[in-house]
């Protein structure tokens, strides 16, 4: 088959969607097909081919709600002119998908998408895309779902859409099949017994770390004689062709969020955006050089963005994952948490507590939920699980064990590919043929 994605950012870009789509990309490729991913230009790109993935790059950038600017003529062109057999589109809510809308009746591929939880479903900003979006599904051969219990696919069962599959996230369980080495406890200054939380996410402000950094604070271990030490490893998030501006920031905030809205929370959103809140300890730098100062004989903390292999025995090495994000869809940490035979605590943010379910390799915090989906977990009450795990080694080392047989079994990228893979030939090959319909059990 000859497929295309279309993906906002991709390698060397970081983050779940790309790491997604680089997986699936270049396994298909390893199984014979011919694949290109059209993407954001940027400029720590250098190259237009990896491991067998062609790159398409287009100076593109935003959503039919902030506005799409670029050669949005040359990308439709591309779409409709390529003899590709698939057009997969990776996520609703920006450019590679929007910009198809006005195309889609002359594309001749058969065409697929992977929603990844429709962010804006409650934000007054999108109302007038999700009116028109149901129109737009019904014109996807297949929508892909990686939850059976989330906000997109719900969206598809009020519509009685039957175009739908599930197919969960994965990890890739070849990277994690290597040896702990237990010199990273002494490269990151921890201890052999010091009890270590790691959690993983781009500092965007909504990844909860300054809520997991401000309940680490609070942390009081049962055994007075254990430290512990709280690493926050995260990049920059990236925008096409350069980081995110202040500026851009600001504009994105009103748009999504609405002028009423942003008129009245602007200053706080803004602050939260850059892993800031409001109040006398500010930042989260704040919180870590507070915490290192003033607890510096029980507990330290890291902030760092670890290369990959480094990020890898991080999570061989750390006692408990701790996930607070305050938006997700299905984190791809938590199944990567679980190839490691690391526990993971995460609050119930997109489908972690069907993940949970699914591995058995973790739990949920409770946390509230606001109006527009965004969970706020209390700090006090996050500190207090952690604590309540860190005394309890034989719940640890089980929820561990579970989810790396899970991991083993099921939830791996090398079993993954083959679902997509059935799909898409299924697509192909049979022009009439549809997925199962949205309403599937869990695997």
């Amino acid at each position: 088959m000859k497929i295309l994605f279309g993906v906002e950012f991709y390698y060397p870009s970081v983050g779940g969607a790309q790491e997604v789509v680089r997986q699936l990309a270049e396994r298909l490729v390893a199984r014979g097909h011919d694949v290109t991913v059209a993407t954001s230009r940027l400029a720590t790109r250098d190259f237009t081919q990896r491991r067998g993935v062609k790159i398409a790059e287009f100076n593109i950038g935003g959503n039919l709600v902030r506005g799409i600017q670029g050669d949005v003529a040359s990308y439709r062109e591309h779409l409709i002119d390529a003899d590709y057999d698939v057009v997969f589109f990776y996520a609703a809510q920006q450019w590679t998908f929007d910009a198809a809308w006005d195309a889609l009746d002359r594309i001749k591929a058969r065409k697929v998408l992977v929603p990844c939880g429709y962010s804006g479903l409650f934000e007054s900003a999108y109302r007038e895309y999700f009116e028109k979006l149901p129109e737009v599904l019904k014109a996807m051969d297949a929508v892909i779902y990686h939850t059976d219990v989330y906000r997109d696919v719900n969206f598809a069962r009020s519509l009685g859409l039957t175009n739908g599959a599930l197919v969960p996230n994965a990890a890739d369980g070849e990277e994690f099949d290597v040896p702990r080495d237990p010199g990273f406890r002494e490269r990151i200054g921890a201890g052999e017994n010091d009890f270590m939380i790691m959690t993983v996410g781009t500092i965007t402000g909504m990844k909860g770390h300054i809520e997991l950094v401000q309940a680490f604070a609070r942390l009081d271990l049962a055994d007075p004689q254990r430290k512990a030490l709280l690493i926050l490893n995260g990049n920059q998030p990236e925008r096409a062709g350069r980081r995110a501006s202040v500026f851009r920031t600001i504009f994105s905030l009103i748009k999504e969020c609405g002028l009423l809205y942003a008129a009245k929370h602007l200053p706080k959103l803004v602050l939260r955006h850059f892993g800031w809140q409001v109040g006398r300890m500010a930042s989260i730098n704040d919180w870590v050089q507070s915490i290192n100062r003033q607890q510096a004989e029980r507990k330290k903390v890291v902030a760092i963005d670890l290369p990959r292999a480094e990020l890898i025995q991080a999570y061989l090495n750390a006692d408990l994952f701790v996930f607070a994000s305050n938006v997700e869809y299905s984190p791809l940490v938590l199944f990567e948490a679980c190839a490691a035979g690391l526990p993971f605590l995460s609050v119930p943010v997109g489908n972690s507590a069907e993940i949970a379910d699914w591995t058995g390799g973790g739990e949920i915090c409770p946390a509230e939920v606001d109006q527009r989906g965004y969970s706020h977990v209390d700090p006090a009450l996050l500190a207090r699980h952690i604590a309540a795990l860190a005394a309890n080694p034989e719940r640890l080392e089980r929820l561990g064990n579970q989810g790396r047989a899970t991991s083993r079994r099921r939830y791996n990228w090398a079993s993954i590919v083959g679902e997509y893979e059935a799909i898409l030939k299924r697509l192909v090959s049979k022009r009439e043929a549809r997925p199962a319909a949205a309403g599937v059990s869990a695997p």
